[in-house]
């Protein structure tokens, strides 16, 4: 991963939305089934908001019925970081935008194959970005080559 995205609270308030700045900056949560992406069935990469980073493939995309855009993993695992969260009276595990610390959502372990886990995510942490949708074409190819 790249050097990491810093920005003053006054340069992420200037970029981000209010609601934007509060999910990704203050860890905060959308109500569920308020979110523009949690019903999207377009094809993309959903990126990061605050950074562009790619984050998760409309093709890793699923119906949890939770309300909010899930996904059974990321475009590449270092793009996202996952640290403990104790808030809310209880152990949960926290995603992150890997470049720029945002805060996408949380991850549990009750997905569907192929990796049982299901990356519930905010759509105010995201922004879908259908000119990528090739993206996991060339992760593969890339992959292959090295």
């Amino acid at each position: 991963m790249n050097e990491k995205t810093k920005k003053s609270e006054k340069e992420w308030k200037q970029q981000l939305s209010p609601e934007q700045y509060r999910v990704t900056r203050k860890k905060g949560t959308e109500r569920p089934f308020t979110g523009k992406y949690h019903n999207c069935k377009e094809d993309g990469v959903y990126v990061c908001v605050c950074c562009g980073t790619p984050l998760f493939h409309s093709d890793h995309k699923f119906d949890s019925g939770t309300g909010w855009p899930s996904f059974h993993s990321p475009v590449h695992e270092d793009n996202v970081a996952v640290e403990e969260d104790s808030t809310l009276w209880m152990v949960r595990t926290e995603v992150l935008c890997n470049k720029c610390d945002a805060h996408l959502g949380h991850v549990f372990p009750d997905g569907p194959q192929p990796t049982g886990q299901r990356f519930c995510i905010n759509s105010a942490a995201l922004d879908l970005d259908q000119n990528q949708d090739d993206v996991k074409n060339k992760d593969k190819s890339t992959t292959e080559e090295q």
